[in-house]
């Protein structure tokens, strides 16, 4: 019987650990006042209830030919293909403008220009440049998700401390060993971290991307709400988001873990 409760004692304490528990409490609640507010007639909110009941019906039932998981593959779709190519852009020319004072002194001052300006101004300039198709969307994408991924990229390599490259170099280590030894372990966090950044961002981005003459994806599914005051609809399609997102997140946390042991859990 003692082993027994030990084993129950030890399974708690692990599932309070892992933070499972209060993600499930906080999720209940969060669910359980919109609730409360939209039983009680405030702020023109739908029943949660209502909203599932939605998405369950545009499962079988198609909006503009396509049903919901469509929708969300439409959307994925331009998120991770403007996603990966922020990546491809902005972690390599974070590493140029760090490690070379003459590429900053060039890149430094447009970046710094242009980072602060929202992707939904380039709008126009989008449908201008790359028409009403899908590269317009994209690139609305990118431009929201390729700055965290050079601003990372840059401060990683730049807070390193050169210490660790003294530490590499006095005991007889080449560039190259200064590279792969201590540069880009120890700027991996944070380059990780601008990585995930830049997902959120694509994922903010792409109900703007969809204003352009979409007729597919959740952001379409919004702005489609929005024009038949269906508050189902609105709802619906930001819950899909939010999931979609969230679930992203954590695949990217997992790979976070698998790519770079050595980073500290605070």
């Amino acid at each position: 019987m003692p082993v027994a409760d030990d084993s129950r004692t030890i399974t708690l304490r692990a599932i309070i650990s892992s933070n499972i528990i209060f993600y499930v409490i906080s999720t209940a609640i969060l669910f359980i006042i919109w609730d409360w507010i939209a039983s009680a007639g405030l702020l023109g909110m739908p029943r949660v209830l209502g909203v599932l009941q939605y998405l369950w019906a545009l499962t079988f039932d198609p909006l503009a030919g396509l049903g919901l998981f469509g929708h969300i593959w439409a959307s994925l779709h331009r998120v991770l293909l403007g996603f990966l190519l922020a990546v491809v852009i902005g972690v390599p020319l974070g590493f140029l403008m760090a490690m070379n004072p003459f590429i900053d002194a060039i890149v430094g001052p447009v970046f710094n220009l242009l980072k602060p300006m929202p992707p939904i101004a380039w709008i126009s300039l989008a449908i201008l440049w790359f028409g009403i198709g899908e590269q317009s969307k994209v690139f609305l994408i990118l431009l929201g998700a390729v700055i965290p991924c050079i601003i990372n990229s840059y401060n990683g390599i730049r807070l390193v401390d050169p210490g660790l490259y003294d530490v590499v170099r006095m005991l007889g280590g080449s560039k190259r060993d200064e590279a792969f030894q201590v540069m880009l372990p120890a700027s991996f966090p944070s380059i990780f971290a601008g990585i995930q950044l830049a997902l959120s961002m694509a994922w903010t981005c792409v109900v703007a991307a969809e204003l352009i003459a979409s007729r597919s994806g959740m952001g379409f599914i919004i702005i489609m709400g929005m024009n038949v005051s269906s508050s189902d609809q609105i709802f619906g399609g930001i819950v899909v988001i939010g999931l979609v997102g969230w679930l992203l997140s954590v695949l990217l946390a997992q790979l976070e873990r698998w790519l770079c042991p050595w980073k500290r859990e605070i």
